[in-house]
């Protein structure tokens, strides 16, 4: 079967973008946007909120901010890359067996070789047993005192502001403290979790929480293996048809495992312009939706899951890679038309949405874009949105 560029837009924009559409399965609730998308990626705090703005008109940020905190069904995990994501309370245990373990072990390992080479002050003499001491200091200050932020943590677990001493002169080696590296392992092996930020909505800054306060009793043990196949047929759904390399990549597993998990789900070969081979589930519609695409526009924020979801993205990015993309691959705030990436855009510092179209999508198109910039920053606060990872196009229009 072959599925053409287009066919595949229409896919993305009926089953990740279009969301609130009336159809046979429309999202109106945050839980919704999440589960559709399998995860968002949170490394951008207002990023998860704007993904889920751009996708259901109606929904707010207070929406956003009572899934999280209130009912707490979704949860901040490390996990696929090493990145942080928000899922579904109920898909934790998926993704944490299929892709957090293994970031877990590979950061472990890290910490603990770090420890063992690199001088620190006070001096390390036994890197095991002072990672296990210090690990049960965090539990015990967040178990009396949580929840609390790093500094607070430190504060209270005094083992977290043991450093590590820079060995060269280069510039980036530098004294750095234990508390990054060490709540980044209990966030990755499951046992500590982001809670609410430190300021608005937008904040970066979070509370640390034991993983009880989302899961009582921790997260349940499931096989890694079997994880990971429930975790590629999730993605297959949302992303589906893709390549072997693009499950690969998103989920950051190796080629073995990648492949492993697609032996064991009923997938079907498909033949994907420019790319070749490609699978998707048989239980997959792949017939596009009539007219799915036409006049849709959307406006997503910088990481957005459908703007890096595939290795390969041409067929929805087209020429446009070195302007939205900074030199680590992080991509900026983007703008759609009908599936595809048709330009950039930013909230200024006062609120006011900033638009660049990188390509001429007609008057009419032009119109909508506006139109949605204006909806999306009028559910904001008022004030600017900030990208960690800006590009240099997003610098230029946000000023």
């Amino acid at each position: 079967m072959r599925i053409t560029d287009h066919d595949r837009r229409a896919r993305l924009v009926a089953h990740q973008l279009d969301l609130g559409a009336t159809g046979p399965r429309p999202v109106t609730t945050v839980e919704g946007v999440v589960d559709r998308l399998v995860a968002l990626h949170a490394t951008d705090a207002p990023s998860v909120y704007l993904s889920v703005l751009a996708r259901v008109p109606g929904l707010r940020v207070e929406d956003v901010q009572a899934a999280l905190y209130e009912r707490r069904s979704l949860v901040r995990v490390l996990a696929m890359r090493r990145t942080l994501f928000v899922v579904a309370r109920d898909l934790v245990p998926v993704v944490h067996a299929g892709a957090s373990a293994g970031v877990g072990r590979r950061l472990r390992a890290r910490l603990l070789k770090e420890l063992a080479t690199i001088p620190t002050d006070p001096p390390v003499e036994d890197a095991g047993r002072f990672l296990a001491g210090a690990e049960e200091q965090v539990h015990d200050a967040l178990a009396e005192h949580g929840p609390l932020t790093g500094a607070q943590l430190s504060a209270r677990a005094p083992v977290l502001r043991t450093a590590f001493l820079p060995t060269t002169t280069r510039s980036w080696d530098v004294r750095r403290s234990l508390t990054s590296p060490l709540l980044s392992l209990l966030s990755a092996e499951g046992r500590i979790v982001r809670g609410e930020p430190t300021g608005g909505w937008s904040s970066n800054r979070f509370l640390w929480r034991p993983v009880e306060d989302w899961l009582p009793g921790g997260i349940p043990e499931l096989d890694e293996a079997e994880a990971r196949v429930r975790l590629a047929s999730a993605w297959l759904e949302s992303f589906g048809p893709a390549t072997v390399a693009d499950l690969q990549w998103w989920t950051g597993w190796n080629l073995g495992q990648a492949r492993a998990a697609l032996a064991a789900l009923d997938v079907r070969e498909v033949e994907l312009d420019g790319v070749g081979a490609g699978v998707a589930l048989r239980s997959s519609d792949l017939a596009p939706a009539p007219g799915a695409a036409a006049g849709h526009v959307a406006l997503l924020p910088s990481l957005d899951p459908t703007a890096m979801g595939w290795k390969h993205r041409d067929w929805y990015l087209g020429p446009h890679r070195e302007q939205l993309f900074d030199t680590a691959g992080n991509i900026g705030a983007t703008v759609w038309w009908e599936g595809r990436i048709v330009g950039a855009w930013a909230v200024r510092t006062d609120g006011s949405p900033a638009v660049r179209l990188l390509e001429d999508v007609g008057t009419d198109a032009a119109a909508a874009v506006d139109a949605e910039a204006e909806r999306i920053t009028g559910l904001l606060d008022g004030g600017g949105v900030t990208a960690s990872f800006p590009t240099p196009l997003y610098r230029e229009l946000r000023g």
